[in-house]
């Protein structure tokens, strides 16, 4: 996977400083991420992957499906990405490009898997502490894992805190078997 976020980083940091510097990020973010759906859409992959099409085609199609949800800047980026081979990339750099946006905007998005529902209290209280420590806005969301023997799992962004006892558990198992 390092080779595919090597490869869309520059495309998703050209959008992302095209964008900001439009004041368009909010729209850039949600066509880009149209885009990238439709693009990893069954069947849609066959479009992108046949041989027997020309890179304009591609593009072309791919910039019809999507319609009227991408404007006409973003379909001259998807036009870029598929001139230079690179309409896989797409959901990678709408990822990325969603990184460069809550860096700018402080914010990050957290998920918590638990394994019983957390009440919105609690998920608030949370959200206030990882806050504090993260030195950003959190937006948390929240998911259930009968699979957890309990505690939580959280993710915000590379950062992983495992609070579960199943987590506690591979690591003595990985200990033991080193």
């Amino acid at each position: 996977m390092a080779e595919l976020s090597t490869l869309a980083r520059p495309y998703a940091k050209a959008a992302f400083e095209y964008a900001r510097e439009k004041d368009a990020l909010a729209q850039w973010s949600e066509q880009l991420a149209t885009a990238a759906a439709v693009s990893a859409a069954e069947g849609m992959d066959k479009v992108l992957d046949n041989p027997s099409m020309t890179d304009a085609q591609q593009a072309a199609t791919l910039n019809e499906v999507c319609g009227d949800a991408t404007g006409a800047e973003v379909k001259n980026f998807v036009n870029i990405l598929s001139d230079n081979k690179r309409l896989s990339l797409l959901s990678e750099i709408s990822a990325q490009f969603e990184l460069f946006k809550a860096n700018l905007e402080k914010s990050v998005d957290v998920e918590v898997v638990s394994a019983f529902d957390l009440d919105d209290a609690t998920a608030e209280k949370l959200a206030g502490v990882l806050g504090k420590k993260l030195e950003r806005e959190v937006k948390v969301s929240t998911s259930t894992d009968a699979g957890l023997l309990g505690g939580v799992l959280i993710r915000a962004g590379d950062l992983v805190i495992d609070g579960s006892v199943r987590g506690r558990l591979n690591k003595l198992a990985e200990a033991m078997n080193s």
